[in-house]
């Protein structure tokens, strides 16, 4: 029914917000609006209105951005449940705002005004993944930053790393040949991770149970092409990831078998 729309509400509502107003109300006739942000959370809301009253709001979160995006570094170091994060800011600012949390459901903000270049932070908890951003900003009253604040810098942080509770997923075996196999398998599922994952092992197994060397792949890698295999054997393939704390559990035993003979024989 866009003939019978006079206008367009925008609000975009940084997160988290530690003020109590609400964000900014932006009226326009355009479906198009130019915002300048940080790399924090952010939701934008958008409603249309005519003569009879406002639409209920479109929501939309603005994604995350990449970690290779970023204009500056930051450093965290682990303090048992506490972390320290260090910066080394190009200029010096009015102050800086500090984002720390798993996500956009649970972030916390604070204001640094004084002339630190180094924030402890509470209450980590371990096995966890949290995002940690530092930005510079010349307003560091209870407004908004929408147009002032510019990021720092980002980092993924564990207080305590652990080794995965699973395995990755969608193990399958394809191209099998009389003497290898193509092995591909899908990652492990952030919340199965438990640290920062280093790299996968697969271990395969004939049917008279030898067990050949396992190998060991980086974390980019999510497949891999066994060679010197048998012909006319049956073999089985397992796949573990690992992080610095150690290696977690192995997948369900995966079964192929080579044929006898090849297609040109």
């Amino acid at each position: 029914q866009s003939e019978n729309v006079l206008g367009y509400f925008v609000n975009v509502e940084r997160i988290p917000n530690s003020c109590s107003h609400p964000p900014n109300h932006i009226s326009l006739k355009d479906r198009e609006i130019l915002v300048n942000i940080s790399m924090a959370y952010y939701r934008v809301n958008i409603s249309a209105y005519n003569e009879a009253g406002e639409s209920p709001p479109a929501i939309y979160f603005v994604p995350e951005f990449s970690v290779t995006d970023l204009p500056g570094q930051i450093h965290v170091k682990s303090q048992g449940s506490n972390a320290v994060v260090t910066w080394t800011p190009e200029y010096n600012p009015k102050c800086f705002v500090v984002d720390w949390g798993t996500g956009k459901e649970d972030m916390q903000m604070k204001i640094i005004t004084t002339a630190t270049r180094n924030f402890t932070l509470d209450n980590f908890q371990p096995y966890k993944l949290y995002i940690i951003m530092v930005h510079a900003s010349d307003v560091c009253q209870c407004e908004s930053f929408i147009g002032h604040e510019k990021t720092f810098g980002v980092t993924h942080f564990y207080s305590v790393e652990g080794v995965p509770t699973a395995g990755p997923a969608n193990v399958t075996i394809l191209n099998i040949t009389k003497h290898s196999a193509l092995v591909k398998w899908t990652q492990i599922v952030a919340e199965d991770l438990w640290g920062f994952l280093q790299g996968y092992k697969i271990s395969y197994t004939d049917s008279s149970r030898k067990k050949s060397p396992a190998v060991t792949l980086n974390s980019s890698i999510t497949s891999y092409h066994l060679t010197g295999l048998k012909e006319k054997t049956t073999y089985r393939v397992q796949i573990s990831g690992f992080t610095n704390a150690g290696e977690g559990p192995l997948t369900v035993s995966r079964p192929f078998s080579t044929p006898k003979y090849g297609t040109v024989e």
